[in-house]
This record gives structure tokens, sequence and C-alpha cells, in this order.
């Protein structure tokens, strides 16, 4: 399984790197990616996290969708603004979902971390889904779903993955410092616009 692992964590990181980039090639990379992973989770009985690619793939298949419709001129994805009150309805939900699906899996399955798998699937759907509609925000939330999955990975002897996530980190942070420079680039020029 290990050689499928490889693969899985290969294109997963040229599919975030190119989200850093603001790419939408990135897209079906990452739909590639996650069906390779889906795989290695089922085979390492993390049952959240073979659900999660499921739920992945869906989500691409709309981020793709969405980010085709807010190209800039250079071929790059437009970030959008995260309100507030969005931001913290979406961590309610995802908070609901992780208790819902941790006892699910607690309760039918014998499932290795059913608590923690769940939450960072939960937490997982919702920086996804912040990433298709192109919010800064999901790079944080990336940030710190990656660092707690790094512990779960070694835990499972998932070192391959776990170097991965460890990876994904760094590319998070150029993802934010991208991000944050798109906005700061669009800005000057919108007050131009606006005059």
């Amino acid at each position: 399984m290990s050689r499928i692992e490889l693969a899985a964590a290969l294109l997963s990181a040229w599919a975030v790197w190119l989200m850093a980039r603001r790419r939408p090639l990135g897209w079906p990379i990452g739909l590639l990616s996650v069906l390779v992973y889906a795989a290695v989770f089922l085979d390492a009985k993390l049952y959240s996290d073979a659900l999660l690619q499921g739920a992945f793939a869906a989500l691409i298949v709309y981020g793709w969708h969405r980010w085709l419709r807010h190209l800039g001129d250079d071929g790059r994805v437009e970030v959008a603004p995260l309100p507030a009150r969005q931001a913290a309805a979406h961590v309610a939900l995802g908070l609901l979902g992780a208790l819902a699906l941790g006892f699910a899996m607690h309760r039918w399955t014998d499932a290795a971390l059913p608590w923690l798998d769940a939450a960072l699937t939960a937490f997982s759907l919702v920086a996804q889904w912040w990433q298709g509609r192109r919010h800064i925000a999901a790079w944080w939330l990336w940030i710190a779903v990656d660092v707690v999955y790094i512990g779960e990975y070694v835990y499972k002897a998932l070192l391959i993955t776990s170097v991965l996530y460890a990876g994904f980190i760094v590319l998070a942070i150029v993802g934010l410092r991208s991000w944050r420079q798109a906005v700061r680039h669009a800005e000057p020029e919108a007050m131009r616009a606006g005059a």
C-alpha cells in the first residue's frame, strides 16, 4: 500500500501547490488524489477520512466550477471576503458535524480514532468549502487541521502521509501569503477603477 500512499501524497501536494498559486488546474489534480486516498484510508480503517474523500470529490467539482467563473485576467482565481457571521455559522456546523460523525463512528464501526478522525473530517469539509468559495480563511483552517492530522497519521503509521501533511502546512502558509498579496494588489486597482 505504500506505493499507492506515495502516489496519493504526490498528487495531493501538487494540487495544493496549484491552489496556493490560485490555479484552477489544482481542482482536477485534487480530484484524482482524493480517489486514490480513499483506498489508502479504507485500508487503514480511518473510515471518516475515507468518507471525507468522497465529500471532497463533490466539493472539488463544486469548487472547480466556481473558480472557473471567477478568474482574473491573469487566469488566477479572484479571492473573496468571508463575513464573520458566515464564518461563525460554518464553524458551528463543523462542530455539530464532528459530534454527529464521531458518535456514529464510535458506536457503529471499528474506527481507530472515531472522535478525532470525525472532528478532522468535519473541519476539513469547512476548509474545503471555504477554499471553493475563494476565502483566505481556508488557509488558516487548513493549517490548524493539518497540524493535528500529522499526529493522527504518525500514530497510525502512515508516515508518508504525515510528511505530506507537514508539507501541506508549508503550502498553506505559501497559499495564505499569496492570497493576501492578491487581495492587497486588487485593492489599489479597485480604488483606481472607482475613481
